[in-house]
Order: structure tokens, then sequence, then C-alpha cells
């Protein structure tokens, strides 16, 4: 059985909240204070307070909430985890704040054949999510001594990776899958633009990190970066 919390960096942990599968991030701030980034779907609150007593640390702990993009995997249990820890409401990428604020996804590609079809189908939504603050590339999220805010639209418009410089974690959110350890494309029929996603991933190249982390799929601690770097160039060749 897999732990209920996993230290990727000293005061950085994944919260696994359906396996590896689905993720969600701690970060831990020295006063005890914890940031948590993503809350999966609406049954996640569960395993993410079981993750945050792992830790020892609760709820009431949880002074910071970043989402990575407005999907109901990312975003479902997001309404329960501001009304349980009491902050004002979620940070998000301007770009995908009003989907959360109304509880609506945002739009499919509908240049692909699977975006066209789930496009017509009913939207598993994720609820009205409060955003408190609106975030934007370059930001730096006062966060566990800094989580810098890298805007990677594609799968959604405002969706953002996340980079703890002081640790050398990079969460990816949905850019990059590592379902099963192995490196992939997030769907095309769940992208906004899937040509877009794939060209604002090579940004994840150009950053200096030892850990990659990932909402879908277990983090990859050995020469992550060239990992990744090998991913990201293997499928530019192969475009």
């Amino acid at each position: 059985m897999a732990a209920p919390a996993v230290e990727l960096a000293q005061g950085v942990f994944r919260i696994p909240t359906m396996g590896s599968f689905i993720n969600s991030f701690a970060l831990l701030d020295d006063d005890g204070a914890v940031t948590l980034i993503d809350c999966g779907l609406k049954r996640a609150p569960a395993k993410i307070v079981a993750g945050l007593a792992h830790i020892g640390r609760h709820p009431r702990d949880v002074t910071r909430i970043v989402l990575t993009h407005a999907h109901p995997d990312h975003a479902g249990g997001a309404a329960a985890m501001v009304d349980s820890t009491g902050v004002e409401g979620v940070e998000a990428h301007e770009a995908d704040a009003e989907y959360l604020r109304t509880g609506t996804a945002p739009p499919r590609d509908i240049s692909t054949t699977s975006g066209r079809l789930f496009q017509r189908m009913p939207e598993s939504g994720f609820g009205v999510v409060p955003v408190a603050k609106e975030l934007q590339d370059g930001d730096v999220v006062d966060a566990a001594g800094g989580l810098r805010v890298i805007h990677t639209p594609g799968h959604t418009p405002g969706h953002v990776s996340l980079m703890h410089e002081s640790s050398g974690v990079l969460i990816t959110g949905d850019s990059i899958f590592n379902i099963a350890s192995r490196r992939s494309w997030p769907l095309a029929a769940f992208c906004t633009s899937f040509d877009q996603s794939k060209a604002t991933a090579g940004v994840l190249a150009d950053l200096e990190f030892d850990v990659a982390a990932f909402t879908h799929g277990p983090e990859i601690r050995d020469r992550a970066r060239e990992q990744i770097r090998l991913f990201l160039r293997t499928k530019a060749q192969r475009a």
C-alpha cells in the first residue's frame, strides 16, 4: 500500500489521491504553514487530509491552495478543501480563474476528433471554486521559500507548471504525464489546444531541477532534467 505522503525533497511532499495516478502536493514553511497544490477529484479531500496527517499537519495548517488548472481531477476537491482549511480561496492563473469561479470546464480542442466528441458530451464539473488570487507567468508565490509560476497554456488556457527552486522540485502539472513511469503528452481530448500544450511544455527543458513531479504518475529523481529534456527532444524530432 502506498504511503499517504511521499517526500520529494525537504519540506516537499507528493500526496497520492488515486494511487500515483492523481497526485496533490504539499509544501511546508519553516513555521509549519502548508501550501497545497491541486486538490484532485471530488472524493480526494479524505486522501489529502490523510496525507497531511502523515506529515504531522492538519487542514487548519493550510494557508494557501494553488491550482495548476481548471480540470475536475485537479479542482474537484478544491471547494471542500477551501471550506476545511478556512482559506479565502484558491490561487490560479488569470486565464483559468473564471472557469473556476463559475464551475465550468475550459473548451476542448475541436481541431481533433476526440476533442470534438468530448466537447459535445456532458462535463463532469468540479463545482464553483472561489479564487482568492489570480496568478501570472513569472509570479513567485510566497510559499516555502518561493514557488515560481510558469505559464504553460494549451492543456487549458491558464495551465501552469510550478518550480520550487530552493528544493529543485519541478511540478509539471499536466504539461507532461508520467503514468506507469512512462512520459507522455496529456490526452488531446482534454486539451484546449493540443498543439499549444506540446509547444509550451518545451520551456520546461530550460529549467534547472533535480526532481520532476507529475500530477499523473510518480516522480523522477534520477537524472530528472536529462530525462525530461530527452522526452521533449525526442517528441520534437518526431513532430
